[in-house]
This record gives C-alpha cells, structure tokens and sequence, in this order.
C-alpha cells in the first residue's frame, strides 16, 4: 500500500480536529504551531490549509491567519436551508435505490443510535448521528451528489455538535431518525425528503436554541 501523502494526510487530520472540535468555529490555527506538532515543514500545512479553505471549513484572513469558520446567525441559517435541502433529495433518492446490504447497514447504525442515546453518551452519538447521515449519501447512488452532501455536512459539524447539547435533542434526534428510516424502509421518497428536510432544518425554536449554545460556549453571533 502507497503511503498516504504528507499534505493529505495533515489535511485529514486537520478536518477531523475541526469537526470533533478540537478546533472550535473560530480558532486560529498557526502554521508554525501545527508545522511542529505533525513534524514537517510549513509547506504541507499551507497546501492543507489551502484545501480546507476551498471545502469551506476554514477561511483565511489576510494578515491575520487562518480561522475555524464562523457563520453569523443568518450565514448559519441559510447553509442549514441548503443542508436540508441537499438531504432531503438524498433521501428521496436513497428510497429508491438503496440496496438491502445497504438497508440492513444503515438499521445497524440506526439501532447503534438508539443505544447510544438510550446511554445519553452525546459525544458517541454525535459520530454514529453523522455515520446515518453518510448511509444515505452513500444509498442515492450518485457519488456527485454523495460528494457534495458529505463536504457541507463536513462544514457544518460543529454546529450539529452543538444541537446535541440542548435539552433532549437527542432524543428527538432519534425519534427523526426513526421516520427517515421508515420512510426508506418503505420506499417512500417523498416521505423520506419530508422527514430528512424536517430533521435537519434549523428554524424557529431549535434556531434559538443553537444561539442559545453557541452564546454559552462563549461564541459571538
């Protein structure tokens, strides 16, 4: 097996950090600090830095730095808009297409959901929560598509992080995830695009409760 490049893997890493929230929307990350702790020049860490700005995870800021991306309230409003849209029509398409291998992976994930909530363990959650997410990227069969879904839910992560945080979201999260998952069971698109549409959305209360949980991380929107 070929190993993988420095640049790559630095930049993998990095977005891991971003999304686990290591590196908090916000955080500068300094080249020279980040050049000592993978043990490589500067120049790998500027081409994954470069990369991470063209996914949208990160934004540079000429003679400041290189920042965590931070939306303001309405920037973090229109990308969830987008997001549910985006997942909607993969759900639609999953309902399809997704295979009984698929099918029988993805009730797998969302049992493993399940049990995690039932342990209110919301930082396990939070990664089994993106991994349903990724299963029906993967079931519309448009690696386009797939492509585009998974790099937006990538820069939104931190925030769907945060939601986790507000006072039984996870349980509702779950109950969501039950009526996705029974919409695709039964391979109802437009049951499954409501569902996913209505799960992700961030309007009304849940707006104000991830204000609410950004303001007590000490973020400023």
């Amino acid at each position: 097996m070929k190993p993988v490049p420095t640049t790559m893997r630095i930049r993998g890493a990095l977005e891991n950090a971003i999304v686990e929230g290591r590196f908090p929307p916000g955080a500068r990350l300094d080249p020279e600090l980040l050049a000592r702790e993978f043990d490589c020049s500067r120049t790998p860490i500027r081409e994954a830095l470069q990369q991470l700005e063209a996914s949208g995870l990160v934004r540079v800021f000429p003679k400041r730095g290189t920042f965590v991306s931070e939306w303001k309230a309405e920037e973090l409003a229109e990308r969830f808009e987008v997001m549910a849209e985006i997942e909607a029509a993969c759900a639609r398409l999953a309902a399809r297409r997704i295979t009984d291998a698929e099918l029988t992976e993805f009730e797998a994930v969302h049992g493993a959901c399940r049990a995690l909530a039932e342990a209110g363990d919301v930082d396990a959650y939070y990664v089994r929560n993106s991994d349903f997410h990724h299963c029906i990227y993967h079931a519309t069969h448009n690696a386009f598509l797939e492509q585009e879904a998974s790099r937006l839910h990538a820069v939104l992560q931190p925030y769907r992080r945060m939601q986790l945080r507000v006072r039984n979201r996870m349980a509702r999260s779950l109950a969501e995830h039950d009526d996705v998952l029974a919409a695709i069971r039964s391979g109802d698109g437009e049951a499954a695009a409501k569902a996913m549409r209505d799960h992700v959305v961030i309007q009304g209360d849940r707006f104000h409760d991830l204000i609410a949980a950004l303001r007590q991380d000490n973020r400023t929107l």
